[in-house]
């Protein structure tokens, strides 16, 4: 897979412990990948990095992504030859509560990052990731593409936004011309999946519920989701890293990773059908008259992803339910053999992915 690209590569992910860093960290180690990680906490209980014993399998860093010594001494010390910045502060209602944290951890940390991969002489790629809320969103009925205005009302995506010029600015003054150097940013939606312990997300609000026989109450089960399993995002960061470190790319373009129109759905349809692998699982209708307002509508034009990359996601909105709701199921019946399970998992999406042609999935 991937042209073997990442074997025995020195790899550094920011975000490591969080929910797509940790599973981006599996992946890493199954592609042959030394692998480096930066995260200043554990960010949720129980967590995906901890319930996969990743720290025993890669060198695992504690440090603040605000801090760019921090991060400086990473680089110095583990010389990485790719890096994938998924750190954040990632949930839009914290962002209410917190926005100072959510802008310096989202637009500093992430020029922390890029001022880092300036300064090094060893790094070749970056990959980048932000957030589909990055774009202003004016609820249209089609996908925001690459070139859209950026923007955001509430903190987080504005923060979102701010990366995003940020780094076009970075690539736009220093990339390939200082030095060379490879770098893109990612724009994903929704991601769902085995794992995801975050707070005030649907899945895992559903899970801790019905796992302890309660009910589950929805603020808004109207509201449309482009939902993905996380490893469709995840195996086009990996493909778009191959494609910068063999040159095919140029540095400074933007991808949108995100699922085919049938699997954007409205949460309430996502929780019926997650309802078919929990018994006497439950839900309901919450009033929500806060201030934090979330997008109602919110969707990605991948086209470019598609053209450029020849990626698009595999999995339908039942298989994606699916991956995610069995993953859940064994860790509460047998919390102990996750980092198996999990491993499966990949495998099983993989080989989805070469049967349905996927050219990251087989030799070029």
């Amino acid at each position: 897979m991937f042209d073997d690209y990442y074997k025995n590569k020195r790899v550094l992910v920011t975000g490591h412990t969080g929910f797509k860093g940790s599973w981006l960290t599996l992946w890493l180690r199954q592609l042959g990948a030394k692998v480096a990680g930066f995260s200043a906490y554990l960010p949720s209980e129980p967590c995906n990095f901890e319930v996969l014993g990743l720290q025993k399998l890669i060198q695992h860093n504690v440090g603040d992504i605000r801090n760019l010594h921090d991060i400086m001494q990473v680089f110095d010390d583990f010389q990485p030859q790719v890096v994938f910045h998924l750190a954040a502060q990632s949930i839009v209602r914290r962002s209410y509560d917190e926005p100072k944290l959510t802008f310096d951890t989202n637009v500093m940390g992430t020029v922390n990052v890029l001022e880092c991969i300036r300064k090094s002489d060893c790094v070749e790629v970056g990959v980048i990731i932000t957030s589909d809320k990055c774009y202003k969103n004016v609820e249209w009925v089609w996908g925001y593409r690459e070139d859209d205005q950026l923007g955001g009302d509430d903190p987080y995506s504005a923060s979102k936004g701010c990366a995003e010029i940020a780094i076009n600015s970075y690539c736009q003054c220093y990339f390939n011309r200082e030095k060379q150097v490879n770098v893109a940013s990612t724009r994903a939606g929704n991601v769902i999946g085995g794992g995801d312990w975050a707070e005030d997300r649907i899945v895992p609000d559903c899970m801790r519920a019905w796992s302890e026989g309660k009910e589950v109450s929805v603020r808004n089960p109207r509201a449309t989701r482009p939902w993905q399993h996380v490893l469709e995002p995840l195996s086009g960061y990996l493909w778009l890293g191959v494609l910068l470190g063999n040159n095919e790319l140029k540095t400074g373009e933007s991808f949108n990773f995100g699922p085919k129109t049938d699997v954007i759905q409205p949460v309430g349809i996502l929780i019926d059908i997650f309802k078919k692998y929990w018994d006497k699982a439950q839900w309901k209708m919450k009033g929500d008259d806060s201030i934090k307002k979330e997008s109602g509508l919110l969707k990605l034009c991948c086209d470019k992803a598609l053209s450029s990359l020849n990626w698009q996601a595999i999995l339908s909105f039942e298989e994606t339910v699916e991956f995610t709701a069995l993953w859940y199921k064994e860790f509460f019946k047998n919390g102990e053999n996750m980092l198996e399970f999990s491993t499966k998992q990949i495998e099983q999406y993989c080989s989805l992915a070469k049967d349905r042609g996927m050219q990251w999935a087989k030799s070029r």
